[in-house]
């Protein structure tokens, strides 16, 4: 298990899913810098192999999978695979995500209501459900949801996200109380804004995200993938033992006003 003082991971099999890009690629580096072999799942898989090669290439232990996680057949493919090549898995991070539109209920289509539930909420579902069984066997694990600090309170126009990310963390508390017995933690964690590329997608630049959104922080910035994949290394090591169902908030004090 992982050493309680420096949060290393060393001899754990980790699977990150959105590993491609953003948050999730910064988790799945940290967590293989922190000893852990790294199953690198992502939709896009040309992104995802190069996150995979980037750690073996350090000297890490990392496979690509690509994988839909809304797919059920798919994210049980994906586990198998990380299973079979070291054994079992430890620790579970779903960072996979699709953009959100913009809009009020009466603007956003049912079809891009469906898929933003299908990726951040279903998939989150999906490969818990398939990682879940090798964890019992190995005697327990962490599993980590990305949430958002939009998951506990509102923003305008962003219906869809805040349904889903709130969903997110009824999730992580839910499979806490059903799985403690089990040895299997299970938290999630709400960062800020942080700067990736879904938030040049929003808002055009980095530099407008910054304008638009750093103020709204208490911290006066936005946050960075690295500062979000410290708490999530954090959750998934021996230093969060006795910490489950909680949502661990990284929000440079959005929410604390």
């Amino acid at each position: 298990m992982a050493d309680a003082t420096t949060g290393t991971l060393a001899g754990r099999v980790a699977i990150v899913t959105g590993a491609a890009s953003g948050i999730g690629r910064a988790v799945a580096l940290a967590f293989a810098d922190a000893g852990a072999a790294v199953g690198c799942i992502d939709i896009a898989a040309d992104g995802a192999d190069a996150v995979a090669q980037r750690i073996v290439a350090a000297g890490g232990r990392a496979v690509a999978v690509a994988c839909d996680v809304s797919d059920e057949d798919a994210t049980r493919a994906a586990a198998d695979t990380v299973v079979r090549a070291w054994g079992t898995v430890h620790v579970l991070l779903n960072a996979a995500a699709v953009y959100d539109p913009n809009g009020s209920v009466l603007e956003v289509s049912p079809g891009d209501w469906d898929r933003v539930f299908a990726v951040n909420v279903r998939g989150a579902y999906l490969m818990s459900r398939a990682v879940i069984p090798a964890m019992i066997a190995a005697g327990g694990g962490s599993i980590i949801h990305i949430a958002s600090q939009l998951g506990s309170v509102a923003a305008p126009r962003r219906v869809p996200y805040c349904a889903a990310k709130g969903a997110v963390i009824q999730l992580a508390k839910a499979m806490a109380v059903d799985h403690a017995a089990h040895n299997i933690r299970v938290n999630s964690l709400s960062p800020g804004a942080v700067e990736t590329e879904r938030l040049v997608r929003r808002f055009g630049s980095i530099e407008e995200a910054r304008r638009v959104a750093g103020p709204k922080h208490l911290l006066q910035r936005l946050g960075q993938p690295d500062e979000i994949a410290k708490a999530a290394l954090f959750l998934a090591s021996d230093a969060a033992s006795f910490m489950t169902g909680a949502d661990m908030v990284v929000d440079g004090g959005y929410n604390a006003i």
